[in-house]
């Protein structure tokens, strides 16, 4: 989406004109006759306004006034300075007060967007040191997220009461869905903001290595042990531990992990005494552990005590909403480490990056952006910037927009209710109402009927994710129709 720049000014043809050179080179533009409105329109939460323009001499609240209210309402928002005099105790005074450009009367056009884009270049380059340096600290918080969408909203609220205590959190979903970024923003709203943030990645260790990295080691406790480890636990001593794809660790390391868990204390190898930690433990898989729990390559009792406060993380699929800001986020973080001008997608853009699959979630559509960014020759992401994508779904630029889900905040439909033209009926022929699960069961045959086995597709339109898709597959036991018909 393109940038938004605010013009305050009480001359009408100055308005006009200003208006004419930022929408020509590709903003959009809003404005405001004196500071009042536009002091309105810059702290109104869906204005999305991203720089302002703001005329120094006006009648009522003046300039200088105005952009002093605006530091304190809107630290984050850069403001331009425009006037008809060019006296240095003016423009140091302007400067000051938090202005990051001046410029004089009668405007050049090309002036004006040359400092619209430096001023939102410095505005992404804060923004992304700020988001940084909370990341370093601990200090992600959910505010920090991307998450308007209603599958995302379920997902908050777990989020921000699992933060008042230390309740051990198990995130479960898809790879790529983002699990960290939620596990830290749990970190960054509890009572540990600021300590230590450990992450392992269960999956990629040596298998003869978990033990060392997790617990530590002794200086010549095994075969290269050429110096003593503390071991994450103890690095996370006082915060959290993050336990990335915790179903890939071998049986014989859960055994430790749960006592680990169970006595608060951890024994590094080769140490003749356990050492004392203080720990929160947040794991997350995209396994379905429950599952592996019956196969016996997961402990039952370490399962139990892993999962006492489970959040599930909907895919890219069911949080379409958050498509266009993500991408946003995405081109704002790589102009400021790539040295880019990426002022936005463009709706076509859009509109194919909303309706493709996503298999790999936030990841692949981070990863997607990231190549157009670089690649881009404009200013504005195309479709040819993503041939991965727009060259298998050349007819996406013709469907319609995509529908919305319906929820308790949102009175919107679901894509099923739009092309779903027949339910399964939910009163029986009695005239009692049937239970919950057969409409459901039925439900679910019927989409997988009508989508041709399509699990993806399923999965989309129904608004659940896959994996809990293929859970209550099995669950109602349709594995059968499901590869009927996908055969």
């Amino acid at each position: 989406m393109a940038k938004t720049v605010l013009v305050i000014d009480d001359d009408p043809t100055q308005r006009r004109l200003l208006s004419a050179a930022v929408e020509k080179a590709g903003f959009a533009c809003r404005t405001a006759p004196d500071g009042e409105a536009g002091l309105a329109i810059a702290t109104d939460a869906n204005a999305s306004v991203d720089v302002v323009l703001l005329d120094l001499t006006m009648p009522g609240l003046s300039g200088m006034d105005t952009l002093e209210m605006l530091s304190e309402r809107r630290s984050d928002l850069p403001v331009i300075m425009l006037t008809a005099t060019s006296g240095i105790d003016t423009i140091v005074s302007a400067m000051r007060a938090g202005a990051v450009d001046f410029i004089v009367k009668p405007a050049n056009p090309e002036r004006v967007v040359v400092s619209i884009r430096n001023a939102l270049k410095l505005s992404s380059l804060t923004g992304e040191v700020k988001r940084l340096t909370r990341k370093a600290d601990g200090g992600l918080g959910f505010d920090d997220m991307i998450a308007s969408a209603p599958a995302m909203r379920q997902v908050l609220r777990l989020g921000q009461r699992a933060a008042a205590s230390d309740i051990p959190v198990l995130i479960l979903g898809e790879s790529g869905v983002g699990k960290e970024v939620i596990a830290r923003c749990i970190q960054g709203a509890s009572d540990r903001a600021g300590k230590p943030f450990i992450s392992v990645n269960c999956g990629a260790i040596p298998e003869n290595l978990v033990e060392s990295i997790l617990f530590g080691h002794e200086k010549g406790a095994f075969t290269g042990a050429v110096a003593r480890s503390a071991g994450k636990f103890v690095e996370a001593d006082g915060g959290t531990l993050f336990l990335d794809e915790i179903g890939e660790l071998p049986l014989d390391m859960q055994v430790k992990l749960l006592r680990a868990l169970q006595e608060g204390e951890v024994d590094p190898v080769g140490a003749r005494r356990p050492v004392k930690v203080d720990v929160r433990i947040i794991s997350a898989t995209n396994r379905d552990l429950a599952s592996r729990v019956k196969e016996g390559v997961f402990r039952e009792d370490l399962y139990y005590r892993l999962n006492v406060f489970p959040v599930e993380m909907p895919s890219l699929r069911e949080r379409v909403e958050d498509v266009p800001a993500l991408v946003d986020h995405f081109i704002t973080r790589f102009n400021a480490s790539e040295g880019t001008r990426i002022t936005a997608a463009s709706e076509e853009t859009l509109k194919i990056l909303c309706a493709f699959d996503w298999p790999g979630n936030v990841r692949q559509l981070e990863n997607a952006v990231f190549r157009a960014v670089v690649l881009c020759e404009g200013d504005v992401l195309q479709p040819q910037d993503f041939p991965q994508i727009s060259g298998i779904m050349p007819e996406i630029a013709n469907l319609p927009e995509l529908p919305r889900r319906r929820s308790a905040d949102n009175d919107t439909l679901t894509p099923l209710q739009n092309s779903v033209a027949v339910s399964p009926v939910p009163i029986m022929e009695e005239g009692e109402v049937r239970s919950l699960s057969d409409v459901e069961r039925d439900l679910i045959a019927y989409a997988i009927e009508h989508y041709a086995g399509h699990m993806s597709e399923v999965s989309r339109r129904l608004g659940i994710g896959r994996s809990t898709l293929y859970r209550k597959v099995r669950e109602y036991g349709l594995e059968s129709e499901a590869k009927r018909e996908a055969g």
